[in-house]
């Protein structure tokens, strides 16, 4: 097994894994703690497998919204048809956030890619919130913030491509929302991480609307630096796994008249804490 850091800040691509075999999954989780995004690449895996992997890392997170593979209701289907103009994800976010417990990690099996295009993109919420400066740190400290699934899949959505495709639905099932701290200490490694993103955080706990609003833009406008960023370029039979705790991710949604269609499982996780 090889495993290959794609940046600086996260991500890494391991080569000659096999997720079938239990004997290699204390290598392969360690790879995810350090690096909180992993590509395995060239997997040949059924449903069940992509499950059996999943169940090692914890319990099996359902999703709510999103279009269950047929017979496999812990499966959900990512698609985009050549003819869709909208893919799934291709906003920064979090997955669950608005949960009690956040999702721990988000798996996502690539079967169908396009020729080119297609990437996911990743920020490392423990690298931005590092590079801040110590006395903006001490202003986030105490602060925490709302996060809501009703303006993402709730029945204002009813219009959205991906609900009239039948990629998304269940909008009266749309009503969590979560307080989470806005600096999270993370469950796992102890490191300090930001935990507020785009498309599910509405407001910063206790602050006017202008206020929440421009604090919440500078860290946005923060966390998307370059330099806190990797890119996974996909191939079918590939796998990738990251940190919902620990990072962003959006799908770019640069292939037009194309399909990507993969399958993804989610692992429950557990409440976040402040530092």
């Amino acid at each position: 097994m090889q495993v290959i850091p794609l940046t600086g800040s996260l991500g890494a691509e391991i080569f000659d894994a096999d997720l079938k075999d239990p004997a290699q999954f204390s290598a392969i989780k360690a790879a995810f703690a350090q690096h909180s995004v992993i590509t395995l690449r060239a997997q040949a895996l059924t449903p069940d497998d992509l499950l059996s992997f999943a169940r090692r890392f914890g319990p099996i997170n359902v999703n709510r919204f999103f279009t269950p593979l047929k017979g496999h209701p812990k499966i959900a289907i990512v698609l985009k048809e050549p003819d869709q103009t909208r893919a799934i994800g291709e906003d920064w976010h979090t997955d669950h956030a608005y949960d009690q417990a956040p999702a721990m990690g988000s798996i996502l099996h690539a079967i169908e890619t396009p020729p080119s295009g297609g990437d996911t993109v990743f920020c490392s919420m423990g690298a931005a919130y590092d590079a801040l400066s110590d006395r903006f740190k001490s202003m986030l400290e105490g602060l925490s913030a709302w996060h809501s699934s009703r303006h993402v899949f709730g029945v204002s959505q009813a219009d959205a491509e991906s609900v009239t495709s039948g990629r998304v639905g269940n909008a009266n099932l749309a009503t969590q929302d979560a307080l989470h701290p806005v600096v999270i200490k993370h469950p796992l490694s102890g490191r300090l991480g930001l935990y507020v993103n785009p498309q599910f955080t509405t407001h910063i706990d206790g602050l006017a609307k202008p206020e929440s609003d421009a604090l919440l833009q500078m860290l946005y406008t923060h966390c998307q630096k370059p330099e806190f960023q990797c890119r996974v370029r996909w191939q079918p039979g590939d796998v990738t796994m990251w940190d919902n705790r620990a990072t962003w991710h959006k799908a770019i949604n640069d292939y037009q008249g194309h399909r990507r269609y993969m399958h993804r499982v989610t692992v429950e996780g557990c409440r976040l804490d402040a530092p």
